[in-house]
């Protein structure tokens, strides 16, 4: 009888014949279907960060790298939950996870392997490939983050506008030989930015700083000036008290005229000029695929990207980077020839011409050189520093066969005889010679066979109709002539050492193959 009594109580308890306890039990939501609705929302906070890896990647390293992270951790997270995110295979995995592994092994062979393995985040970067490849899945995402990141560049180049039309620091004309500023070093023609580790806006702060009595004149420092004169940005000593008798305060200073400068190299929000350049030289080759691949140039979608494409190459040249410049030359004569009609072709090149020589005319003012100056102080010391590369890379197997390890450099320059020991430290100013360098000929090789690999995939990919979309083959172009240009720059930059560089590329890398997915594999 007990054993009845409890089987009856087991069974009203698991049957309720309550309504009420029936309806509170169909409240109560399945774990899988939990599991669905967090994965769903997983999905969608995936796309955010993308958005906002779009959106920041022009302007800050701090904050691309906090949305690819969140992005990343994300994504780590949906891969563990029901149903299960589809992975998708691409032409580029060997070599891109090959060239992490032997980048690891090289980091662990390293002179410095505390130092390498940490420059391993940096190394690390090219997941935001498969965070964009893996995760995008439809054509509307595709072309929003496209758009979203050639908008979000041009915040910087209105930026860059601007900054420049209304210029900066006191630029001095009819410098007087009796001027303290000339003998302090000052030569006519600079434009003086900071006195005392403050801003200069006017001639009237400047006669301020240098004004003093002549009893106090001797106890006080020197006020100190930094200028700029054709890139060089030194700090002047000059004497206070040592103003010129005179009424105006131009007089007073030994200065004919003055006016704001607008010399310096435009940087964006990066703070230096070859990374924006490089940065530019990217988008702006998406921009102008996305725009020989319209082909209606009597559109308003025409007309827009035609003024996104002159407005970045027009930062691009004020950035006075030569190797840019000729990058991005390169990339657009490659998306032109082959994306475009011979009359399209043949109109575009007549209109780069005066562009060219604008170009020229630029470098010889704001930088005082030549396009090709055997005289270039920048061309020696690249010339000095690849020979000395090069000779330490040969000389052991060691170093060919694993490199001296990420940034070890930094720390053994002096004991391997680099910078002729006193020249400005730096890197090889060339990525496959640094890539050798540091990580090793295998490593090189396989990084040439992934860039291989990618220029293929484009190559094929815009030679192929069965790309449907503008917007698509836009992608496809203006990545093919944007890696041209990012290697033929990297020949004389490390441009790929810039993680800002590296993250649009990756980027851009991403959304190519989420085309070669989308619209050029079989079903």
């Amino acid at each position: 009888m007990r054993k009845d009594r409890e089987a009856i109580a087991e069974k009203e308890f698991s049957s309720p014949t309550d309504p009420e306890l029936s309806v509170h039990s169909s409240l109560i939501p399945h774990p899988s279907s939990l599991r669905s609705s967090l994965s769903l929302w997983l999905d969608r906070a995936i796309i955010c960060w993308l958005f906002m890896l779009a959106i920041f990647a022009p302007h800050s390293i701090a904050a691309t790298q906090i949305a690819w992270a969140c992005g990343m951790l994300l994504w780590v997270a949906r891969l563990t939950l029901r149903p299960r995110a589809r992975l998708w295979r691409t032409p580029l995995d060997y070599a891109l996870l090959g060239f992490f592994i032997l980048t690891m092994i090289s980091s662990l062979a390293s002179y410095d392997p505390d130092v390498s393995i940490g420059k391993l985040r940096g190394a690390s970067l090219f997941t935001i490939v498969y965070l964009v490849a893996e995760n995008v899945t439809s054509k509307r995402v595709l072309r929003a983050l496209v758009f979203t990141l050639i908008a979000s560049c041009m915040i910087n180049v209105v930026y860059v506008m601007g900054e420049r039309a209304i210029g900066g620091g006191v630029k001095v004309a009819g410098l007087s030989k009796a001027s303290p500023l000339y003998a302090a070093g000052v030569l006519d023609g600079d434009t003086l930015l900071e006195v005392d580790n403050r801003a200069l806006h006017n001639p009237e702060e400047l006669r301020a700083a240098l004004d003093a009595s002549s009893g106090m004149a001797e106890t006080q420092p020197p006020a100190r000036v930094k200028i700029y004169r054709f890139e060089a940005t030194p700090t002047f000593d000059v004497a206070r008290g040592r103003l010129l008798a005179g009424e105006t305060t131009l007089d007073k200073l030994g200065i004919g005229s003055w006016s704001r400068g607008r010399d310096w190299r435009a940087a964006g929000f990066y703070g230096h000029y070859t990374t924006y350049a490089e940065a530019l030289q990217l988008i702006a080759s998406l921009a102008l695929g996305l725009l020989i691949a319209l082909r209606k140039w009597r559109t308003r979608s025409a007309l827009l990207l035609l003024a996104v494409v002159m407005s970045l190459s027009v930062a691009l040249l004020l950035t006075v980077t030569r190797a840019s410049w000729l990058a991005f030359l390169l990339s657009a004569s490659l998306i032109v020839l082959v994306g475009a009609s011979r009359r399209t072709a043949l109109i575009l090149a007549a209109c780069a011409l005066p562009v060219i020589f604008t170009g020229l005319f630029v470098l010889q003012q704001k930088r005082n050189v030549s396009f090709f100056d055997p005289k270039d102080d920048s061309i020696n010391w690249r010339k000095t520093v690849q020979r000395e590369g090069l000779q330490l890379l040969t000389s052991k197997p060691r170093h060919l066969l694993v490199g001296v390890g990420m940034d070890s450099i930094k720390r053994h320059w002096r004991e391997w005889g680099l910078f002729e020991n006193g020249i400005p430290q730096g890197h090889m100013h060339s990525t496959p010679l640094q890539l050798a360098l540091e990580r090793g000929i295998p490593t090189l090789l396989l990084w040439l066979i992934l860039v291989g690999l990618y220029a293929r995939m484009l190559w094929r990919g815009v030679r192929n109709h069965s790309v449907k979309g503008w917007v698509e083959r836009g992608i496809l172009l203006g990545a093919l002539g944007g890696l041209v240009g990012f290697f033929a720059s990297g020949l004389v930059h490390y441009n790929y050492g810039d993680s800002e560089v590296a993250m649009i590329f990756y980027f851009i890398m991403g959304l190519s193959l989420v085309v070669e997915r989308e619209e050029l594999r079989p079903l």
